[in-house]
């Protein structure tokens, strides 16, 4: 990861226009810390700068298809989840009235097996089903405008704020229990997935209430568990998932710094992931574990993907090269689990299995909380391969694991996806797996995975620009408008794009500054020969670090054109195995199927559903001719809103008959059921 933070910091420089004057960090041995001995991973050094800055929640607004997208979600699970499970989104008050105490040792929270065995502390399930729901609902209905909504996610907000204690707790536990824990509980992680839908309502609002109670909230976790003298992670037990979720605090942390600029909060991260690595814990980012080579990753998904930001937060507030190795480790771990579609490995285990896009699925919740970290260290490093990773997650996995005709989402999918009735690609022996199918709820499993699907397409919008200075940068690519601010004058840049259905990218200046900037657009790592004009005439623009940067004073109206080129190649996976790319998309043959209705809800139109193919037949390619051909009729293939996208052929082997066939290819994030690699 050193490297990456050294160009991150080269990057903010460069923008800055004070590259040529400012001494070679090779030279200067780097920050701080670096050039000098460094012996305790987790000592204070002095704090790296972020490459790019994030702009405040709400200052990107979706356009296109991605706005419709995110309507058709408020549409549908997003906006109706309270309605389908009330029993544990609006009867169970967790963070008032039904606070937990100790005595209580049961209560619905979905699929919680031996339910009156389990200690209270495993009860904390349903405020992360919530917050995370809020969370995606009212970042929905911000991002899309939509008044209704608004008014019931403000409505929720009051409430919230209203169960806020004199001393600012926050939370799910009762004076009995909270802070005074020897085993699993969600003190931390509840307050996590509530404070960073609070965070963004204040983003948006400008409400200073709201921040000056999560200020409250957040100086009464650093009192309830005081740093350098409590043990917030501490577990008797070494399995735990509350607990280690938790370690993601840093997530609202990081926010409030950004926000006040005050060093405390960066310190109390740093103390959080030193706590977290030292007790006995069965999770996969330790800081031991990351600098043992032979330890391969084992843990529960989401937690090992969520918790890459946090190691990244603790080594960019700390600045010492110690955390930055331990992260750099870290990633090259992780891009041993990165199947084809940027799914990653875990369902729900890793369980120390490299990716495969048959045998190993991923969890809705891992791609969210993977796609959150990835745009984090995007914004951190600068890097455009956090960019790439992040747009081959979010266009193919997570578009793939949706059933938009219907309004569900899978809780577990593969890449290779033959069966989706329950057990993993129909396998007759895994009898009580049901997380291979498609609900709006899935609470036969947990509910978990439906509010993070409504938080997904917020939080890539959400990282679609960033700035720098004097720069502005377009990070992700699709359609959108940003809206900040230049020097006390207002900025409004709309990029009218297909994206990533074609290669074709417009950004218009709908309201210029004084003076000149930077308009800094990310090149995907698959682009060659991008063209580039702006008003109309051909133009070279100069590249740093793998943006295109044009710089002038703008004026209303300017157009800068980017035609990006897609081609579409065939790639390999980590076993060899071919399938096929266009741009950022991985294309897929899409298998018939016939679907049934398997559970109904009181509320119209919203089922569970199980696939079973119409055919086991399984193409295989060896090197036969591929093509493009011309744009065909805009299609809604998989339901949702209707785009248009190129017909995709391949000369493919039918292993029944031996006859070569030409077979058609569509984004996988289209299909259901399909067959990606060949």
């Amino acid at each position: 990861m050193r490297s990456f933070l050294l160009f991150g910091m080269l990057m903010a420089l460069l923008l800055s226009g004070v590259l040529e004057a400012t001494p070679s960090l090779a030279q200067e041995g780097g920050s701080p810390g670096y050039g000098r001995p460094v012996t305790d991973p987790f000592v204070l050094l002095k704090p790296l700068s972020p490459a790019w800055e994030p702009l405040p929640f709400s200052s990107v607004r979706p356009t296109g298809w991605l706005k419709v997208q995110i309507q058709e979600n408020l549409a549908g699970f997003t906006g109706h989840l309270d309605s389908l499970c009330p029993v544990l989104v609006v009867k169970d008050d967790i963070y008032g009235k039904d606070r937990l105490t100790r005595k209580v040792h049961k209560k619905e929270v979905g699929a919680l097996t031996d339910n009156d065995a389990a200690l209270v502390q495993y009860l904390w399930w349903n405020s992360e089903t919530q917050s995370n729901w809020w969370d995606g609902f009212l970042r929905s209905a911000i991002l899309v405008g939509d008044s209704d909504a608004l008014a019931k996610a403000e409505a929720y907000v009051r409430r919230i704020l209203r169960t806020q204690d004199s001393d600012g707790y926050l939370g799910i536990y009762d004076r009995d229990l909270r802070y005074h824990f020897r085993d699993e509980n969600g003190e931390l992680w509840s307050k996590t997935t509530l404070l960073r839908g609070l965070l963004a309502w204040y983003e948006y609002s400008r409400d200073p209430s709201v921040l000056q109670a999560v200020e409250k909230a957040t100086l009464n976790v650093m009192k309830g568990y005081p740093p350098d003298t409590s043990r917030p992670f501490y577990s008797i037990h070494p399995n735990v998932g509350g607990l280690s979720h938790g370690l993601v605090f840093t997530d609202v942390l990081e926010t409030l710094y950004r926000l006040t600029g005050k060093r405390e909060y960066q310190e109390y991260i740093v103390f959080l992931y030193r706590n977290f690595s030292t007790e006995v814990l069965n999770e996969d980012a330790q800081y031991a574990k990351l600098m043992d080579s032979t330890y391969q990753l084992k843990g529960h998904g989401v937690h090992t993907y969520e918790h890459i930001r946090a190691l990244a937060a603790a080594a960019y507030a700390s600045g010492n090269p110690m955390l930055d190795n331990a992260l750099d480790q870290f990633l090259v771990k992780v891009s041993r689990e990165i199947n084809p579609s940027g799914g990653p490995a875990g369902d729900e285990w890793i369980g120390g299995r490299p990716a495969d896009p048959t045998l190993t699925g991923y969890e809705y919740c891992s791609l969210q909380e993977l796609l959150h970290s990835y745009t984090d260290l995007l914004a951190k490093t600068g890097h455009k391969e956090w960019g790439d990773k992040t747009e081959r997650l979010f266009f193919n996995a997570a578009q793939g694991a949706v059933d938009a005709q219907h309004r569900c989402i899978a809780y577990l999918k593969t890449d290779n996806s033959y069966y989706m009735t329950g057990p993993q690609n129909g396998d007759s022996t895994q009898h009580h797996q049901t997380r291979y199918s498609y609900s709006p709820v899935h609470q036969d499993a947990a509910v978990c995975c439906v509010p993070n699907a409504g938080r997904i397409a917020p939080y890539y919008v959400a990282s679609m620009w960033m700035k720098n200075g004097d720069a502005l940068a377009a990070t992700l690519l699709g359609p959108s408008t940003v809206r900040t601010v230049y020097k006390g004058d207002s900025v409004c840049i709309s990029e009218h794009t297909e994206y990533p259905y074609g290669g074709r990218v417009d950004f218009v200046v709908d309201k210029a500054p004084g003076g000149s900037f930077s308009l800094c657009i990310r090149m995907p790592e698959w682009v060659t020969r991008p063209v580039i004009s702006v008003n109309g005439r051909p133009d070279t623009i100069e590249d740093r670090f793998a943006f295109m940067v044009v710089r002038r004073v703008w004026t209303k109206g300017d157009i800068v054109r980017l035609d990006l080129d897609p081609k579409m190649e065939v790639t390999h996976d980590r076993k060899g195995q071919p399938y096929f790319t266009y741009g950022p998309l991985v294309l897929a043959h899409p298998i018939p199927s016939t679907f049934t209705v398997t559970k109904n809800y009181p509320l119209a139109g919203f089922h569970d559903y199980a696939y079973r193919p119409d055919s086991l037949l399984r193409y295989v390619y060896k090197g036969g001719a591929y093509g493009v051909f011309p744009w065909a009729k805009e299609t809604a293939i998989n339901g949702g809103s209707a785009q248009r996208f190129p017909e995709f052929q391949a000369l493919m082997t039918d292993p029944v008959s031996g006859r070569d066939e030409q077979v058609s290819l569509v984004p996988m994030g289209k299909t259901i059921l399909r067959q990606v690699t060949f």
